[in-house]
């Protein structure tokens, strides 16, 4: 039994709520061990801002909604790695000294950005299943809904990478406003 990340995605939001309740039910009846599942919004408004609508952690540990991966991953999806996606780029792009290491590091934010469109809401959930047919059932034959699997350990890797993509261009961008202070003396 592997842990996975699982993105269901839908035609009409309110469809992503009631996932959320239904695989509730399920989580109970050990269908999966889960261990964090939330409703997303991506934002339509311009902004592009993802947003954890609703939030469950199984486990027990009382984390927040951003204390795990899926707060993680959608906070990711807000700062410069969102706005790297293809956003906001031009200037930003250039904060980065490699676009190559952008590239490299976006490949869960990418495949989130377009399953998750400008209004779509969806659900993420992080759980390890015996069997995947429960919420198969669920999602696509119950709700018309799309399911995807995505390999934990993989994900894991990429938001630690986007973490610290973010965090050296924090850094360059304290360098050069520093710079341009020294300058303007």
């Amino acid at each position: 039994m592997e842990k996975r990340v699982i993105v269901m995605n839908f035609d009409v939001e309110s469809k992503a709520y009631e996932a959320f309740s239904k695989a509730k039910r399920l989580h109970m009846s050990k269908a999966f061990k889960g261990e964090q599942m939330a409703v997303i919004h991506h934002s339509n408004d311009g902004e592009h801002k993802f947003v954890i609508e609703d939030f469950l952690d199984f486990t027990g540990s009382n984390k927040s909604s951003t204390g795990g991966l899926i707060g993680m991953m959608v906070g990711i999806l807000g700062g410069p790695v969102g706005i790297l996606l293809g956003w906001f780029t031009g200037g930003m792009i250039g904060a980065t000294r490699d676009a190559k290491e952008v590239r490299e590091a976006t490949g869960v934010f990418e495949f989130l950005i377009d399953k998750v469109g400008e209004g779509d809401t969806a659900l993420l959930l992080i759980a390890e299943e015996d069997d995947n047919r429960a919420l198969n059932q669920l999602i696509m034959m119950e709700l018309g809904g799309e399911i995807t699997r995505l390999d934990y350990a993989e994900v894991e890797a990429e938001v630690k990478e986007a973490q610290e993509m973010e965090k050296n261009s924090a850094d360059q961008k304290k360098e050069t406003d520093s710079e341009k202070q020294s300058d303007q003396k």
